[in-house]
């Protein structure tokens, strides 16, 4: 029994059992612990010396909801599952709710998914007022099933438990109480005593006995109700198109406001189920785990390496990207060198962090207080003194990086792990006249880098696993998702998405529309199609970079001479305010058609001719002739093991690129539509239009097998 979760049953003097959840590391909620919770329940119920119930997890943990190893099992049939709405129904609601014993709920650390769910069936609810509540299975492509979907609404009111379910938002101890989804806040030293007094006063009618399911006071009359759910599905239809899981969680809550909780519940039972098999589910389960698994590593994670303490970081360099890094570090309270060759960069650098705190303060995000916190984190200075204890030092993409490299190795000490964020200049080059070139790693953060959630740490033949496993656990430390990759030009997310704009200009080339090919991949699920990244990023970067690849895979570079053309005349992206869009006003894009000229002259000078043909694709067509190139390129990445395993490329895609999580990431998504039909489209592409469309010899070889592009491959760690 001890491996499995369970429940643990303890009646004190006083007449209350203590049911405390058992299944670490978050007291899970699976299988085991759900039917074990039923049976302490029908003991205590049964025995005459127990008055009240009092419900807890192990080590400060409520429970962080059902057990999502368990959902893979499920899916593929491996395990069984309850009859539909065994658990809301005959345990949650037939057992616990309708006890005859009264039972409170005490909460620390997490009430999430059905751990909230086990607690509103109780009576009552204490917590502590860091305690965080919520029910995030939107996250995971399906809705409540535990009940959630009824109880929440009667308890917090409709427009916040929408709020708190369709934005999976959790709140804390201190909110939850002001909304009355809990009756007390108490220390987490006086939580249990509290909740086992509570308890005993409701078994004494000294407090109300409430059963949540039925509770209305709390809900809208009907027609103010509908109201509010005819807005939560406008507003789920426009910020997620593709979703439809939203929807189906609103139409659940209807059901229980229109025909009866008991109604909801088997709807809510009945949608549960259907939702688990979706496909949506099974990708943003995949995402779920594979985030969790970009930080195993063969080779660094698993040879028992602890992570170093860092203390300080050393910043070379304040502009976009420095300042943007900066900023990361203070916001978890590493303190930071930020070094300028002179006064006015250093001062702009400074002057740059201050901006990106103050636009949280601005937003609510971080008090005044806070802010002077994390500026009192910074030093700025213009030598290498203050560089003496160091661990970490991070180089901005600046020239000269041999020279900064040779001055850090002489001014740092010696266990400093020296860190650049270049994503086009050959690591093994920078660390060519050191002797240092086992602590040289790359850490490539993506801009805005206090934002954006990846962190790519590159690897040379050189750096060691220990340098490896710091930077992971700063990535972590940070908020940041790390993954490891291999050196080569682009890393992974920018190599794996070059051809992702070099396909698109292609194709305006040959007749297509640039507005078109935007839809075609917003409507898709990218934030954003690639003429619209391309304005974002500015045509400069674009052009600069297309030349790395142009250096490095001729073979594969389309040369589009439309970025070019338009640079001359001061088209250059968002900064400039005309790009392949006009920019007015608050910097929203609207097509401007003065581009057909440029547009025109491209093809000329390309001499090509439209393909009267290209001009009838449906929006499914041009995805797959914009993503497939994309997916061509990633094989060519696991290939030649400048990843670890295909999932990491599916977090690099959804968290560097905004590729849309509930289709799985780029390689997960190839599965999908399958490796056969990819390289069939490729074949016929190359022959109509050229190389650029070669399908490469692991996307041939998996086609023909029929081994599906994830499964792992034989040199997976050849280049790292």
């Amino acid at each position: 029994m001890a491996a499995k979760g369970r429940t643990e049953l303890d009646v004190g003097a006083d007449g209350v059992a203590v049911i405390t959840i058992y299944n670490p590391p978050v007291n899970s909620l699976s299988i085991d612990v759900l039917y074990s919770l039923k049976e302490s329940y029908e003991q205590a119920l049964q025995r005459s010396d127990v008055k009240a119930i009092v419900v807890t997890g192990k080590g400060g943990k409520f429970s962080g909801g059902f057990d999502i190893s368990s959902f893979g099992g499920v899916q593929g049939g491996q395990t069984m599952q309850p009859k539909v709405g065994y658990i809301a129904i005959d345990i949650l609601t037939d057992t616990v709710e309708a006890a005859t014993k009264p039972s409170v709920a005490a909460i620390d650390g997490l009430a999430l998914g059905g751990g909230l769910e086990v607690a509103m069936a109780c009576h009552a609810r204490i917590a502590t007022p860091t305690a965080q509540l919520g029910l995030p299975e939107l996250q995971l492509g399906v809705i409540p099933g535990f009940g959630g979907t009824q109880r929440l609404p009667r308890l917090v009111g409709l427009t916040k438990s929408l709020e708190m379910m369709l934005l999976s938002k959790p709140i804390k101890g201190g909110e939850a109480h002001q909304l009355g989804l809990v009756d007390a806040l108490v220390s987490p030293n006086d939580l249990v005593s509290t909740a086992r007094q509570w308890a005993l006063d409701i078994y004494e009618l000294r407090r109300p006995w409430i059963k949540s399911l039925y509770m209305t006071n709390k809900l809208e009359p009907l027609g103010e109700a509908r109201e509010i759910l005819k807005f939560a599905r406008a507003q789920a239809q426009k910020q997620a198109a593709n979703l439809h899981h939203p929807l189906v969680c609103i139409d659940v809550v209807e059901e229980g406001i229109v025909a009866g909780p008991r109604a909801g519940l088997w709807k809510e039972a009945t949608a549960f189920q259907d939702l688990l098999f979706s496909d949506t589910c099974k990708s943003l389960v995949h995402v779920f785990f594979s985030q969790r698994a970009t930080s195993k590593i063969p080779g660094a994670t698993d040879v028992g390496l602890m992570p170093r303490k860092i203390t300080k970081v050393a910043i070379l360099g304040g502009g976009l990207m420095g300042s943007g890094i900066a900023t990361a570090m203070i916001l978890s309270n590493y303190p930071v060198i930020l070094k300028e060759v002179n006064e006015k960069f250093l001062n702009a650098g400074i002057d740059r962090i201050k901006a990106n705190l103050q636009s949280r303060v601005n937003k609510g995000k971080m008090t005044e207080e806070r802010y002077e916190k994390a500026m009192s984190l910074v030093t700025g200075v213009l030598d290498y003194e203050h560089f003496k204890d160091v661990d970490l030092a991070v180089i901005e993409n600046v020239k000269l990086k041999q020279q900064i490299f040779a001055d850090l190795e002489k001014y740092c000490p010696s266990h400093c792990v020296l860190a650049t964020n270049t994503s086009t200049i050959d690591l093994n080059l920078i660390g060519e006249k050191t002797k240092s070139q086992d602590r040289i790693a790359g850490a490539h953060f993506f801009s805005p880098a206090h934002v954006m959630p990846l962190l790519e740490i590159v690897r040379t033949q050189h750096t060691s696993p220990q340098v490896v496993v710091d930077l992971l656990d700063i990535g972590k430390k940070i908020k940041k998702t790390p993954i490891v990759v291999g050196n080569c030009t682009g890393f992974a997310v920018n190599r794996m998405f070059f051809p992702y704009t070099q396909s698109a200009l292609f194709y305006v080339d040959l007749g297509m529309d640039v507005y078109k090919i935007d839809r075609a991949c917003t409507k898709f699920g990218m934030p954003m199609g690639p003429f619209r990244l391309a304005d974002l990023v500015g045509f400069g970067v674009a052009v600069a970079t297309g030349m790395q690849y142009l250096e490095n895979f001729p073979e594969r570079v389309y040369k589009s001479m439309l970025l070019p053309l338009m640079m001359e005349d001061n088209r250059a992206g968002e900064a400039t305010r005309k790009g392949f869009y006009k920019y007015e006003g608050k910097r929203k894009a609207t097509p401007d058609p003065e581009i057909m000229k440029y547009i025109e002259k491209s093809r000329s000078m390309a001499g090509v001719t439209p393909d009267p043909e290209l001009l009838k694709l449906s929006e499914k067509d041009i995805v797959e002739m914009v993503f497939f190139p994309v997916i061509n390129e990633a094989c060519r990445v696991l290939d030649e093991g400048i990843a670890v395993k295909a999932s990491d490329l599916d977090i690099a895609s959804i968290f560097g690129m905004g590729f849309p999580p509930y289709r799985g990431g780029v390689m997960y998504w190839a599965d999908s539509v399958g490796a056969k039909y990819i390289h069939g489209k490729l074949e016929e592409w190359t022959k109509r239009y050229g190389g650029f469309f070669k399908p490469s010899s692991y996307l041939a070889e998996r086609a023909a097998k029929g081994i599906p592009l994830s499964a792992p491959a034989k040199k997976a760690q050849a280049r790292l």
